[in-house]
């Protein structure tokens, strides 16, 4: 069976990036924006890659700009809104198309659908939200887009 670690995306510098280099990691996949009233989340997030880094954690940011146009900037101001507000040092990666339909990206359609992801499949609610993937490559949660950074810790703590 495919796992959401099982493709390849551009990263937010335009390079191919294999997920899977993240195997064997505890992953958070995150759809993100910068001018969304959950863009503070940023701050959480950032603290929880600070934090468990070292401990085999790393969290893939997605920008997209499917709900209220609210990732209206190219990648390189993307990339500078993030650098700059939240010193965001985790992988980002290029605008991709979250919300299903026409031009959905495959890892999205992998992680919306029942057929691929029972359980923790269904619609992106909105910006920011998580899917925390073990080290084996499998999703185990997925959180609302208003769950915080720090109410998942104590969880994220289980899979490292």
């Amino acid at each position: 069976m495919n796992q959401p670690l099982n493709f390849t995306m551009n990263d937010i510098d335009g390079n191919r990036k294999d997920l899977k280099d993240f195997k064997g990691k505890t992953v958070m996949i995150v759809n993100v924006a910068s001018k969304c009233g959950l863009t503070p989340q940023y701050k959480g997030l950032q603290s929880l890659y600070d934090k468990y880094k070292d401990k085999g954690f790393t969290i893939l940011g997605f920008p997209s700009n499917d709900f209220a146009g609210q990732e209206p900037g190219t990648e390189a101001e993307i990339k500078q809104f993030c650098e700059l507000n939240y010193k965001v040092n985790f992988p980002i990666f290029a605008k991709v198309k979250v919300a299903g339909g026409d031009g959905q990206s495959d890892l999205y359609k992998y992680l919306t659908s029942q057929e691929t992801n029972p359980g923790f499949d269904g619609k992106i609610e909105w910006n920011f939200q998580k899917y925390l993937v073990d080290k084996s490559g499998k999703v185990v949660k997925k959180y609302s887009p208003k769950t915080t950074p720090e109410e998942i810790e104590k969880e994220l703590e289980r899979y490292l």
